[in-house]
């Protein structure tokens, strides 16, 4: 089983910035990719932004060129750096983690953290 925690999320303002960590422990065998979604208000949970164990980096159309995701998958940790914010980024953001376990394939979640802009 693996755990993640995430921290870094709270109230922002106007074009400003925030960065969310997102720590996991626990084992498995082998990672695949670790991300971030976000569930907005009344919306279905989407992709921010996610990075593959060979270092293939994704966004979403919304984020690009404001979020920048890093991680070290063989620490099981991920970050987001959130910048220039706007209302519609008020979301709770979770960690996610895609690995394999024999014998299948397996999906962890964090429990999210809030960020919320603020004008």
């Amino acid at each position: 089983q693996v755990q993640l925690v995430e921290s870094g999320g709270g109230l922002v303002q106007s074009g400003g910035s925030l960065r969310l960590s997102c720590a996991g422990s626990g084992c498995i065998a082998s990672i695949n990719e670790m991300g971030w979604y976000r569930q907005g208000a009344e919306k279905q949970r989407e992709l921010v932004a996610s990075v593959t164990r060979g270092g293939s980096e994704e966004y979403a159309d919304s984020v690009k060129g404001r979020f920048n995701i890093s991680g070290d998958l063989r620490k099981k940790s991920v970050d987001l750096q959130l910048n220039a914010l706007k209302p519609e980024d008020t979301a709770v953001y979770s960690c996610h983690l895609a690995g394999y376990d024999w014998p299948r394939a397996r999906n962890f979640w964090g429990q999210g953290t809030q960020v919320t802009f603020s004008s």
